[in-house]
């Protein structure tokens, strides 16, 4: 059985990631305190493990700088966007990536994604990794101006990033505001 507060530290990524409507992560924290904790009334302890964490996000982001890593990223997503890279956030594998890419004409040099789980290990760890391809679905490599190009863009938005085991490593915290 999973730990409830593993549970809760789960649904706070949820809510601070915000890839998601206020609809959906209800939905997905239902289903998991129901599958992890029977134990436990789900749509109470949903309510009250969603609005704890609503609260303690709030109470984070009244400390963060005017330009939080997450604002940088932005600003780093749009330069990827003007050098004809497509940004797919939170998305769910790699096959969003490559649909995305079939669906788009005129092609696009590449696309950049990641998942929510990397997501919630930029908020948890301050680093997100980042999937680079190029349109043809080709990994990035060393030496690829399209990886030197998206390397430059984060950079350029003051983030440092490497390339390593295949992925941008951003030094970055999801830094998302909450909605107000």
């Amino acid at each position: 059985m999973t730990d409830p507060e593993a549970t809760r530290s789960w649904v706070a990524d949820l809510v601070r990631s915000a890839l998601w409507s206020d609809e959906q992560v209800r939905e997905q924290a239902v289903a998991a305190i129901e599958s992890d904790h029977p134990e436990l009334p789900a749509s109470e302890t949903v309510e009250t493990w969603i609005a704890q964490a609503h609260a303690a996000w709030r109470d984070d982001a009244a400390s963060w700088p005017d330009v939080t890593d997450h604002d940088r990223l932005v600003e780093a997503f749009g330069l990827l966007e003007q050098r004809g890279i497509v940004v797919l956030q939170g998305v769910a594998d790699h096959w969003v990536a490559r649909d995305e890419l079939v669906r788009r004409a005129p092609k696009p040099e590449g696309v950049a994604w990641f998942t929510p789980t990397d997501v919630w290990h930029a908020i948890d760890a301050g680093m997100l990794e980042v999937n680079l391809w190029h349109a043809s679905t080709a990994n990035a490599a060393p030496g690829d101006p399209l990886l030197d190009a998206a390397i430059d863009a984060f950079a350029a938005a003051g983030l440092e990033a490497h390339f390593d085991e295949g992925r941008i490593e951003v030094t970055a915290r999801w830094q998302r505001r909450p909605r107000s």
